[in-house]
C-alpha cells in the first residue's frame, strides 16, 4: 500500500503561481535560497548529467540586464511595447534564478531528455519557492529567446539555453485566480 502525503498532494493540487510584477522584497538571501536549488537539482535527470544549471541574478544584474533589454529590442525592431515588457521583466525584479539548459554530449541520452530534465528544475524550483513561502514565477520572455542577449547579458555558450527565469520575492497581493485545464478533453483512457 502507498504511504500517502497529504499535505504535499494538497500543495500540488492548490499551488500557483504568482504574478511576477507583485513580487516585492524581502527576497531569499543565498542561505534561504540555497535549500530551494537543492531541492529543484532533485529532478529527473536522465542518465545523472545534469544538463542545466543556475545563475543567481540580484537587483544590480537585472538592471544592467534591463538595459541590455532595451538596446536589443531596438536593435530587433520590436513595438516599444513589447519592448517595454521585456524590460521591466528585469527591472521590476529584485531575485531571479535563471536555469539555463546545458545540454551535455551522450550516446545514451537524446538531448530533448535532457531539455525536459530542465524545465523540471525550473518546475521544481518554482515549487519549492512557494512551498517555502516565498511568490514565484516561471518566465521566460524575449529577450530569453534572443540569442545575442543571452550571449552578452548572461554568457550562455553554444548549445545553451535559457529554459526559465525564476522570479521569486515577497507576494506583495494575493495572486489571482485562473481557470484550470478541463481533464475530460485531456485525459484519455486507453485500457488495451
Amino acid at each position: 500500500m502507498p504511504d500517502p502525503n497529504p499535505a504535499a498532494l494538497e500543495f500540488l493540487l492548490s499551488r500557483r503561481s504568482r504574478p511576477a510584477r507583485t513580487l516585492g522584497l524581502p527576497v531569499p538571501d543565498r542561505d534561504g535560497l540555497m535549500p530551494l536549488l537543492t531541492a529543484a537539482a532533485r529532478s529527473p535527470d536522465h542518465g545523472k548529467l545534469e544538463p542545466w544549471r543556475f545563475l543567481v541574478l540580484t537587483r544590480p544584474a537585472l538592471l544592467r540586464l534591463a538595459a541590455l533589454a532595451e538596446r536589443r529590442g531596438a536593435a530587433l525592431g520590436l513595438a516599444p511595447d513589447r519592448i517595454a515588457k521585456g524590460v521591466s521583466q528585469y527591472a521590476d525584479a529584485h531575485l531571479v534564478v535563471a536555469v539555463v539548459a546545458a545540454p551535455k554530449p551522450s550516446a545514451t541520452i537524446p538531448v530533448i531528455e535532457q531539455h525536459l530534465s530542465a524545465g523540471a528544475v525550473c518546475l521544481a524550483l518554482l515549487n519549492a519557492a512557494l512551498a517555502a513561502g516565498w511568490g514565484a514565477n516561471w518566465l521566460t520572455g524575449w529577450a530569453a529567446h534572443d540569442p545575442a542577449f543571452c550571449a552578452e547579458g548572461l554568457s550562455l555558450g553554444p548549445g545553451e539555453f535559457l529554459a526559465g527565469m525564476i522570479h521569486i520575492g515577497t507576494e506583495t497581493k494575493p495572486p489571482p485566480d485562473r481557470p484550470r485545464p478541463d481533464l475530460q478533453a485531456l485525459v484519455r483512457w486507453i485500457e488495451a
